[in-house]
């Protein structure tokens, strides 16, 4: 679990699927079991509070992301505009959104070349392809994924690369594009080309 203060009210938590697994819990325990989320995050928060050195009361605003195959991107925001409120007592509003993009970040171009010929033979073509913090982003949106083979897909680019927690919009807006759209097309088309 990684966790970062973002401003006087506002922190981050970044928790992989494997964070869930040791606490005890699964990704459709959260979605469907209430007690269980409460619970979790009411821990979470208390360890937040220790570490960022962050003064919990009155209403947090939880926004929860469940990214397919990252874990969750947790962002918490503390509405100190109840003055009326108990400060002691803390109340959280969840929400909860399911991203169902994949974002995966390679050390070396190289294998995302090598994993661009494993997507190939899921039929997948598409994909973008940024560089950003010194390494290299695969993007797959919805569309350019294939729902019965998804696990699959995680599963080979997971073998390749690291599940990242950085957002499309940081990518586009922040990244070098080397692929704007058919990452993996292009990159057969042009390195097998090559070689061959």
């Amino acid at each position: 679990m990684r966790m970062e203060r973002l401003s006087i009210n506002q922190f981050t938590i970044f928790l992989t699927f494997d964070d869930l697994i040791e606490r005890g819990f699964t990704k459709d325990e959260l979605k469907y079991d209430v007690s269980i989320t409460q619970n979790l995050f009411s821990d979470m928060m208390h360890e937040a509070s220790a570490e960022l050195d962050f003064e919990l009361g009155g209403m947090l605003f939880i926004q929860v992301y469940l990214m397919q195959a990252q874990g969750m991107h947790i962002i918490v925001t503390q509405n100190n505009e109840f003055d009326d409120m108990d400060q002691e007592f803390i109340n959280m509003k969840v929400t909860l959104d399911e991203r169902m993009d994949l974002i995966f970040f390679f050390d070396d171009f190289e294998d995302i070349i090598l994993v661009s010929e494993h997507l190939d033979s899921f039929s997948i073509s598409g994909g973008e392809i940024y560089y950003f913090n010194e390494k290299y982003y695969m993007l797959m949106e919805e569309t350019d994924l294939n729902e019965e083979n998804k696990e699959d897909v995680i599963a080979v680019l997971a073998e390749f690369a690291s599940p990242s927690f950085t957002t499309p919009y940081r990518l586009r807006e922040y990244g070098k594009v080397i692929y704007q759209s058919e990452a993996v097309k292009q990159i057969l088309q042009t390195f097998y080309q090559c070689r061959g």
